[in-house]
C-alpha cells in the first residue's frame, strides 16, 4: 500500500486508498480480497502481496495497458 501511496503524491492521476478488509466485509467480497496485501487497479486489474516497487510499477503498466485481460492477475 505505501508504494501505492506514494506514487499517488507524485501523480494526480493516479488515487490510492487503504481499506481495512475486516471493517468492510461488502469491499472484500466485491474484490475478492481473501489476502492482503491486494492491489486493485481501475476496480478490475489486481496485484497480489507485496511487490518491489520495480515490479510494483510493472504490474500496474501491466494492469492498464489496453492488451492486459479484465481481472487479469499480475
Amino acid at each position: 500500500m505505501r508504494l501505492a501511496q506514494c506514487f499517488a503524491i507524485e501523480n494526480d492521476l493516479i488515487h490510492a486508498d487503504a481499506i481495512e478488509a475486516s471493517e468492510f466485509p461488502d469491499l472484500s467480497a466485491r474484490y475478492h480480497v481473501y489476502a492482503v496485501p491486494r492491489t486493485v487497479i481501475n476496480g478490475e486489474g489486481f496485484i497480489e502481496g507485496s511487490l518491489p516497487e520495480d515490479f510494483f510499477l510493472d504490474a500496474v503498466l501491466k494492469a492498464v495497458s489496453p492488451e492486459t485481460q479484465d481481472g487479469e492477475a499480475l
